[in-house]
């Protein structure tokens, strides 16, 4: 019996290279045996409503574009009843979830893996009644990556988020939180926060910290305080560019729930998507919520997690008896 695929990508994620690259990757899914509907995404929450309609009767979901579609397509596969795989091809300006699992940026290469890995569980995140696939935040520059234009980021790339950021260094605004984890408390103004689950923020390497799993239950949350002279703030910029934590103005910790009151409602990112303004936060972890398909070599680590039912494919298939063992 053929296996099936729903494979949902935006046309206009990065320089749009999914459009060149389009015919040779539903290819790659044929030949390995998949019967393929491809669904380009026509609006925002396009892809979230397709995967909560269609992926229940799919035996695997691949995703290409951005960290937005990314968020959209996991959100809908969470919210489906039976747990379907995933496959991850990106496109987008930044692409940090694909890079903190070592995710081909070249398209085929990236499809291929997909056909011949393993399943996988990593976290993924809550947010009040929101899901995020690998980053919640607030403060400096985090509105940059929702507020950047889309031709912008085509043209320019990652640098289109440089120059958006620049803009507001001079202007930098502090937020009076009370933040809980841990069965501790923390009270001081910030003007930047970060609940992440990966190896990569904005492009840039080490900045939430070393030893980094994408499937122990727990966040890495870097929380900035509000500097009070230009000494504190090139202590913050310097800290940040070495990824060296040598400052008491940088707050850093693991936890796997964070809990957050603000004085005034706050603007969230989540995903580089604009989140919302919220005073009062919860944010936990979903331990390994999210199934998907990578390559076994590079993850030799990580433990073969399958979803109960859904995917039969001679590379991410384990046989009943191996189970029962």
């Amino acid at each position: 019996m053929e296996k099936k695929l729903l494979f949902v990508f935006n046309p206009k994620s990065g320089k749009g290279l999914i459009k060149s690259k389009l015919l040779n990757i539903i290819n790659i899914f044929v030949r390995n045996g998949y019967q393929v509907m491809v669904h380009p995404t026509q609006y925002a929450q396009d892809a979230y409503h397709v995967v909560k309609r269609v992926a229940p009767q799919m035996d695997l979901v691949v995703c290409s574009g951005g960290d937005g579609t990314l968020a959209e397509v996991v959100t809908g596969l969470l919210e489906c009843k039976e747990k379907v795989p995933m496959g991850y091809i990106p496109s987008g300006s930044t692409n940090d979830f694909a890079s903190s699992l070592d995710i081909p940026k070249n398209m085929e290469k990236a499809a291929q893996e997909i056909m011949e890995g393993k399943c996988y569980s990593c976290d993924v995140g809550r947010f009040n009644r929101e899901t995020f696939v690998y980053i919640a935040a607030f403060g400096l520059f985090t509105d940059v990556s929702y507020q950047t234009d889309q031709a912008l980021k085509n043209v320019l790339g990652h640098m289109a988020y440089l120059l958006e950021g620049v803009k507001r260094i001079f202007d930098i605004k502090s937020y009076h939180m009370k933040i809980g984890a841990n069965g501790m408390q923390k009270e001081d103004n910030y003007i930047f926060g970060m609940v992440t689950n990966s190896r990569s923020v904005g492009g840039f390497k080490n900045l939430t910290g070393k030893n980094v799993e994408m499937d122990d239950g727990l966040f890495e949350v870097t929380l900035i305080r509000e500097p009070k002279n230009p000494l504190e703030l090139n202590e913050i910029m310097g800290a940040l560019l070495t990824a060296v934590d040598d400052t008491d103005m940088i707050y850093s910790f693991k936890s796997d729930c964070v809990v957050i009151e603000s004085d005034e409602p706050i603007p969230w990112t989540l995903d580089g998507e604009f989140g919302g303004e919220h005073s009062e936060i919860c944010i936990e972890n979903k331990k390994r919520a999210l199934h998907i398909l990578l390559n076994p070599q590079k993850h030799k680590d990580m433990p073969l997690e399958l979803p109960e039912g859904n995917i039969d494919t001679p590379s991410a298939t384990v046989r009943k008896d191996e189970e029962n063992e």
